[in-house]
């Protein structure tokens, strides 16, 4: 094992949290049983890091399997990465049958046909996600094992979640072998990010539901679910309460009863013309961008919360509760065709 392997294997074991190194090291499968007892798992995790490194020397590890405990551990830390979505599609409608043996050879056959000096490693999981890491290098160097890129596909689905390195100049090339080895003819970004992998999925594949099964009737009475200030004067007890309930079934038709998705940024970008007067001329009116981000740990909840603290009217902007709907986070604002220049064209 040369000594690219080795660090590279110490620093993934010391990125995991150390209660979590046995267990981890258990998934990657690498290590015998005997192994793993001879671990002491409650010293430093630097000299855990070292003792770990012995054992794989002892195994004469490469780094196509050290790869795969970098895998094990994005797959269980997906929130370290930055995920976009990106949606595949065919001219036509005919659907195949999907083999792994075949997606994965010609997976590495079209980028390796393009770039020799990559490393591709390929993990199945129970539902049926495939996740791939691809670690790039260039035609005189070889693959940098610290700048990787993340693929999780799940075969018979169009939705492709991609975490891409800062290497952002390789990612056609990635793109174009997707597209190969899925049998598709097309690959676009839907412009929705997240940390949240699951969070994407939610949106995409649907199990996320923004239909409201609210009534007043639930509201009919106070319970604790829906706990009401005391008003010391009985007068306008009523019409706040009202007032209350209004706002709460306003809010659950917005957003739904559930839980919202972990979206940490919406951005809107606005493409307009500056008017300075009806008879201005069309070639003196001059383009005007303005971009305005919202962020927040769980910006969908924060949204959500606005109007019953009283900070936000009811109901919410539908720019802002649509973005489970339209599957994205980046907007883009523009004048409609039949007043303005073709450059401004609503999407």
């Amino acid at each position: 094992m040369d000594e690219i392997v080795a660090e590279y294997i110490r620093r993934t074991v010391l990125k995991i949290p150390r209660d979590e190194i046995k267990t981890m090291l258990q998934k990657w499968g690498f290590l015998s049983e005997a192994q793993l007892r001879t671990l002491n798992f409650h010293q430093t995790k630097e000299n855990i890091s070292q003792d770990v490194v012995q054992l794989c020397e002892e195994n004469s590890t490469d780094i196509k399997q050290a790869a795969v405990l970098d895998i094990i551990y994005n797959n269980i830390y997906p929130n370290k990465r930055v995920w976009s979505v990106y949606q595949m599609s065919k001219t036509g409608e005919e659907m195949e049958c999907f083999d792994l043996t075949t997606f994965k050879k010609t997976f590495k056959r079209h980028l390796r046909s393009a770039l020799k000096n990559v490393t591709i490693s390929f993990r199945e999981y129970e539902d049926n996600a495939i996740w791939i890491r691809i670690a790039w290098g260039t035609p005189y160097t070889k693959p940098n094992q610290y700048k990787t890129s993340y693929v999780v596909y799940h075969s018979q689905t169009p939705y492709v979640f991609i975490s891409v390195s800062v290497l952002k100049s390789n990612l056609p090339l990635l793109c174009q072998a997707l597209i190969a080895a899925s049998n598709y003819h097309h690959i676009r970004e839907m412009e929705l990010r997240s940390h949240s992998l699951n969070s994407l999925k939610d949106i995409v594949f649907k199990r996320y539901s923004q239909v409201s099964h609210f009534t007043i009737s639930c509201l009919s009475a106070f319970s604790p679910s829906f706990p009401f200030p005391p008003v010391a004067d009985l007068r306008i007890v009523k019409e706040n309460k009202k007032e209350k309930e209004r706002i709460q079934r306003l809010n659950r038709e917005a957003f739904g009863d559930g839980p919202q998705p972990k979206l940490e940024f919406a951005q809107y970008k606005l493409e307009t013309l500056f008017k300075n007067g009806p008879k201005m001329d069309a070639l003196d009116k001059k383009a005007f961008r303005c971009v305005v981000k919202f962020s927040s740990p769980h910006l969908l909840e924060s949204l959500k919360s606005l109007a019953p603290a009283g900070v936000a009217e009811s109901p919410p902007s539908q720019l802002l509760t649509c973005i489970p709907q339209k599957a994205r986070n980046y907007f883009k604002i523009r004048e409609k065709k039949d007043v303005f220049p073709e450059s401004f064209v609503s999407p």
